[in-house]
């Protein structure tokens, strides 16, 4: 079984009460357009016309060569947190593809396991990668912009 985790709730409400974000800036205060506008703490798109925050985001524990520092979207205020669950999240359901990567337990990439899987295939690519004992979690990303989505740990 996967398990889909959203961006833990201590980090979004210091980032939605205006804590400068993994660059060191504050977050860009804008309205959703609705299109292409997923929070990654509800796992959900931001509705047109509501505040959003686009910022810079490390979803890892502390700096390091693996750690990749990338553009997410948050809603604007608070929103309530996707409960960790082996249920597909709405924002994995809008992009046609993703990239996964497999990382192993200190954080580092597990060569051999990022891919551009297709939608449909997401859950079993996956559970593919975890097949190799050393992979920890798996991050899934746009396939275009690299943005970060979503981690997936085994169930």
């Amino acid at each position: 079984m996967l398990l889909f985790h959203a961006l833990p709730t201590k980090d979004v409400r210091a980032l939605q009460a205006g804590q400068p974000d993994f660059n060191g800036q504050p977050a860009e205060r804008v309205m959703s357009n609705g299109s292409g506008n997923p929070c990654r703490h509800c796992l959900s798109g931001i509705p047109t016309g509501t505040p959003m925050l686009i910022l810079a985001y490390r979803p890892f524990p502390a700096p390091q060569p693996y750690a990749e520092v990338g553009p997410i979207f948050l809603c604007g205020t608070a929103c309530a947190r996707f409960e960790t669950s082996d249920t597909l999240p709405e924002n994995l359901k809008t992009s046609p593809e993703y990239l996964i990567k497999g990382y192993t337990v200190d954080d580092r990439i597990k060569y051999g396991t990022g891919a551009i899987v297709q939608r449909e295939n997401l859950t079993q690519a996956c559970a593919d990668v975890f097949q190799d004992t050393d992979v920890s979690y798996i991050h899934v990303r746009s396939s275009q912009n690299n943005c970060y989505n979503c981690k997936i740990t085994r169930g």
